[in-house]
């Protein structure tokens, strides 16, 4: 099991981006949460297998038909960082 978090900017709020991840990553059996952010960007940690995390950060860099995906910044997690094992919308 691997860890990773993103945050995507662009047009990412107010499009159904939230609900586009949270889609994906169910249907890739990823534990986790997304969060919209207070500068307009779009949170995302995900825990779950190499090969489906590496899927669902080439769907965060398409996103659904209304966003614009400007950038996704992969950063470092905190092991210890508590993670649901379903995902949901923070």
């Amino acid at each position: 099991m691997s860890l990773r978090r993103w945050i995507i900017r662009g047009r990412v709020q107010g499009v159904g981006f939230r609900w586009f991840v949270t889609s994906e990553a169910e249907r890739l059996q990823l534990g986790g949460y997304v969060r919209n952010l207070p500068d307009g960007s779009v949170e995302v940690v995900s825990r779950g297998s190499e090969d489906a995390l590496t899927t669902l950060e080439a769907r965060l860099r398409r996103g659904p038909p209304a966003a614009r995906v400007d950038e996704v910044a992969t950063l470092q997690v905190l092991l210890e960082r508590d993670v649901p094992r379903s995902f949901e919308i923070r």
